[in-house]
């Protein structure tokens, strides 16, 4: 029966029933005894010709010996059965291959060429692959059984030659895969993760690395890699990959292949000695460096052994076909990032860089492109302090996912703003941007410019909000009194028509008390394609109602992923909490440098215990914050800002960067602060936590509940 193939632990000492290297004998084994065969030394001299001639192949043979098909294996043999040996030697067959003995093609075929003494030769069949681990999975294999006779001419057993035919099979099904999925990325972050997920799968090897030149001009290059049993879960995958910089003449063997063109072949020796970062880089004995063969970018692929591997004909020509595929998905990425890069930054630029921090009232918002995850598109948020010290916040939604949608857009946020800043009232301002709705598709020349917004005004002194909305979906409310459960409701707000094609203004005002939370949100929140929209908007107001708090950001984070399933809309979210209590804040501007995160957990765990908080709470507080400190110092290259903020419901902290392109001095982190197990620890650690992407770089925060005082 066919098993396991690659990486299979070699067992110590000889094999039971088989031969020590170097002998052709089994005699002495206990079981043998035990059979009907009998002891080895009465068997047939023909049969234990056959037996030396098993035991001394190289290619996996095993005999099926008497009427009960007992079995007799070589090593190589062995390596196929798994975790079935040693104990399959000398048992049935049908026995030691219970699960699947019984199945067409399997277990008849030998019973067939012992009845009949016929030879029998399969190719390209289906078998059952024996995994180590124990796990069973299906191969395909070419097999040959023959009759084995004693020296009167007796059929006294089945000898079964096979051969895994599967591997190059499975190969191209896997690079078919691989085209696949990289046809889906966008951008070189994207493909990154998706190559070294395939190279290192592929080819079983210990570690891989893939390099890009920077696109500058030839001024510098970086790469990334992956390593045997580097822990890379969902959590971390949120997360940018770790990019390494080097400089143009960076002599590492990715980037030396990526500048000549040419591939290279390690065997055996040390191909990362000059360039090791740490020991999985200086266990590298054998190294395959591919060029991607692109028409524009320049990269390379390489694969590497922690022992010595030649490198095959097959193995070099499945490596050049993948990095092909890499090159022709890199040079896409690049091109992507290029054209929608700007725009999306054009949008950006135009949301707010910084929410109003006020005594009160706790702002967040979220955003997060749709289509393709790049585009620019006319989803707006806003909120700003008015003159009569009341707070105003809007949403709003200009059609279109371009460069003219995020550029009108930018009109409508500032002209809305200077509207509410000269006359603040709600109706009022909307009937105003509707004029200008009108006068901007009239000088566009079109009846085509559809824009829906909410703008509301909070005043904490009358615990009041006033609301005008304009074609936009109901804003949310989530209701928590000190004595109640939390629920939320869906506001009564006149929607009318949306602006530019004759708006009528109408307001609604209702009460806004200590503990409640106020989420507006853009239809990309709720919508989705083949359900109802009044299914989006149950689970949106659901997920709200059992937030474990009316935090902002936690709201927002709950509101953009309420909604199962992928939408092609942007998804926008303005959240903006009453709170019981004013809350407590500091903040730390944090360089890129190796002490950064040191510095960190001494400003944290100073500033915590100064507000009495539980030791409990500060240990994993710290703990979550260096990690995501070390992350951003890492990933971005750029200085951060960690903020803290503590109510008496919860400790929101907060680690934003500035960008994604830098570089930084690189350090060793201490154990607890290497990436995959830091993420993991805030998982465990905190009641919830996120990822936000801002006007420049992107923000990682964690929320940890209070316990009751």
């Amino acid at each position: 029966m066919p098993g396991t193939v690659g990486r299979v632990p070699t067992p110590a000492g000889p094999l039971p029933g088989t031969a020590v290297p170097g002998t052709k004998t089994v005699a002495g084994h206990p079981r043998w005894a035990a059979t009907t065969l009998g002891p080895y030394e009465s068997w047939d001299p023909a049969v234990r010709a056959v037996a030396d001639v098993v035991l001394a192949s190289p290619a996996p043979m095993a005999l099926h010996l008497g009427t009960d098909l007992l079995l007799l294996y070589n090593e190589a043999y062995a390596e196929l059965i798994g975790d079935r040996h040693p104990d399959a030697v000398g048992r049935p067959a049908a026995e030691v291959f219970a699960d699947v003995w019984q199945r067409p093609g399997i277990g008849d075929v030998i019973e067939h060429a012992y009845r009949s003494a016929a030879a029998l030769l399969d190719r390209e069949i289906p078998l059952p692959l024996y995994r180590a681990s124990g796990a069973v999975e299906q191969s395909v294999y070419t097999r040959a059984c023959s009759p084995v006779r004693d020296s009167r001419g007796r059929v006294v057993g089945v000898l079964a030659v096979v051969a895994e035919t599967s591997p190059a099979a499975r190969q191209l099904q896997g690079l078919s895969d691989f085209a696949a999925v990289l046809s889906g990325t966008l951008t070189l972050d994207d493909v990154a993760r998706v190559a070294l997920r395939y190279a290192i799968t592929t080819f079983d090897a210990d570690r891989v690395s893939f390099a890009v030149d920077d696109g500058g001009g030839g001024s510098g290059w970086r790469m990334v890699r992956r390593v045997r049993g580097e822990l890379v879960d969902e959590a971390d995958e949120r997360l940018p990959p770790l990019w390494r910089r080097g400089s143009a003449d960076w002599s590492a063997p990715a980037v030396v292949s990526a500048r000549s063109g040419q591939a290279s072949f390690t065997d055996d020796g040390q191909p990362l000695h000059e360039i090791a970062v740490d020991r999985h880089d200086q266990k590298i004995r054998a190294l395959a460096a591919v060029p991607l063969r692109a028409s524009v970018v320049r990269g390379a692929l390489t694969v590497g052994y922690r022992s010595p591997h030649p490198w095959s004909a097959a193995e070099r020509a499945l490596l050049a076909a993948s990095a092909e595929l890499i090159g022709q998905a890199t040079e896409r990425a690049r091109r992507f990032e290029t054209q929608h890069g700007t725009a999306q930054l054009l949008q950006r630029s135009m949301l707010p860089e910084n929410l109003p921090v006020l005594p009160r009232l706790r702002i967040a918002a979220r955003y997060d492109p749709g289509v393709d995850g790049n585009a620019a598109g006319g989803d707006f948020y806003d909120a700003f302090v008015l003159p009569t010290g009341e707070l105003g916040v809007v949403l709003g939604d200009v059609a279109g996912h371009d460069v003219q949608a995020a550029a009108r857009m930018g009109q409508v946020r500032a002209a809305l703003r200077a509207l509410a800043l000269n006359d603040p009232r709600p109706d009022r301002v909307l009937a105003g941007l509707d004029r200008l709705v009108g006068s901007l598709g009239a000088e566009a020349g079109t009846y085509e410019l559809f824009v829906t917004v909410a703008f509301g005004v909070i005043d904490v002194e009358r615990e009041e909000l006033t609301l005008a909305s304009a074609g936009h979906p109901a804003p949310l409310v989530r209701r928590c009194s000190p004595t109640g459960e939390p629920r939320a409701e869906y506001l009564d707000v006149p929607s009318g028509t949306p602006l530019g094609i004759g708006y009528r203004a109408a307001t609604r005002t209702v009460a806004f008390s200590p503990g409640d939370t106020l989420l507006l949100f853009s239809d990309g929140v709720v919508e989705r394609r083949r359900y109802p929209l009044t299914d989006g908007l149950t689970r949106l107001a659901d997920s709200v109602a059992g937030a474990p708090s009316g935090d902002p950001r936690s709201l927002c984070a709950v509101a953009s992923a309420a909604v199962p399933g992928a939408t092609e809309d942007d998804v926008a979210v303005l959240a903006v909490e009453y709170a019981v209590r004013p809350s407590r804040s500091a903040r730390m501007e944090v360089p890129a440098e190796p002490t950064a995160p040191s510095r960190v957990r001494h400003w944290m765990t100073a500033q915590l215990t100064e507000w009495e908080v539980a030791e409990s709470v500060i240990g994993a507080a710290v703990l979550c914050t260096s990690e995501l400190t070390t992350n951003a110092l890492l990933h971005a290259g750029t200085a951060a800002r960690v903020e803290v903020d503590l109510s008496p419901e919860r400790l929101l902290v907060s680690v934003a960067d500035s960008g994604s392109r830098g570089t930084v001095t690189r350090t060793r982190t201490e154990t607890l602060s290497s990436r995959g197990r830091g993420l993991g620890l805030i998982e465990e650690l905190s009641d919830a936590w996120g990822t936000d992407p801002t006007v420049r770089g992107s923000t990682v925060w964690f929320e940890i509940l209070l316990p009751p005082t």
